[in-house]
């Protein structure tokens, strides 16, 4: 195949690679605007958007011309999604309890002091792209492999309660669609470290859409008889209202 059709093909499933990604770091957002409204995290969990900071240090380290050149869409992605996880992160911090807040704090000062040891390391020790790219990017397969793997705390509540509720269904679309991009352009030409991964976080994805379609209408009853109970607790309350305001 031409050279110069492989570059095209590569840098279009780039750009859908990094369209995708935008869905998938913007997907929580409907579940954030909840907390928001309620000003409390509830169940939500705040691995996935950790891990999800953690993997886009690693890999805008990765996509840096100095260890991994020509990657420009590598980069560009990466660096928004660093940006979107990190407010989101904060999002949780500042509405979730004390003991969880100190447990959110703590875990990115970690994340941040080991992205920063990983680039002393990688610029002083290591003296070529060749590899920088095979230390970061062994480490960087390891960091997207959890990222795609996280929601598995989720995965498990859905399981154990027959319900989608906290596994918003725009959140396991992204989780298919952006490894599935990024697999493509992974292969065109192979590049192991973008392929292995996102081919990884291709089926893990796919796993949470199989567990949404199984469980979707068991949510939709569950949600309906709650809102029906909670109708009938208030009707309750305000017939027990009445009589108490009838009495002398």
């Amino acid at each position: 195949m031409d050279p110069a059709k492989i570059e095209i093909a590569r840098n279009v499933a780039g750009v859908v690679g990094n369209i995708t990604a935008v869905f998938l770091y913007l997907s929580p957002a409907q579940a954030f605007i909840r907390i928001c409204k309620k000003r409390a995290v509830e169940h939500y969990s705040p691995t996935p958007y950790l891990v999800t900071l953690m993997n886009q240090m690693v890999w805008t380290l990765f996509a840096m011309p100095w260890v991994h050149p020509n990657s420009t869409l590598l980069l560009t992605v990466n660096v928004t999604g660093g940006i979107i996880a990190l407010f989101f992160v904060i999002l949780f911090f500042i509405y979730s309890d004390r003991k969880k807040r100190l447990k959110v704090g703590l875990v990115v000062l970690l994340e941040f002091i080991l992205a920063v040891v990983l680039s002393l390391v990688v610029l002083t020790r290591l003296h070529s792209t060749r590899h920088r790219s095979l230390a970061v990017g062994i480490i960087g397969d390891v960091t997207i492999i959890m990222m795609y793997a996280s929601p598995f705390s989720v995965m498990k509540r859905v399981i154990s309660t027959r319900s989608v509720e906290y596994m918003p269904f725009y959140l396991s679309l992204a989780s298919f669609a952006c490894p599935f991009a990024w697999t493509c352009y992974g292969l065109l030409p192979f590049d192991p470290f973008v392929c292995f991964s996102n081919g990884t976080g291709t089926l893990l994805g796919l796993g949470q859409l199989i567990l949404y379609a199984i469980y979707y209408k068991s949510t939709k009853r569950q949600m309906e008889a709650r809102q029906t109970a909670e109708g009938e607790s208030c009707v309750e309350l305000g017939g027990g209202q009445k009589r108490t305001s009838l009495q002398p």
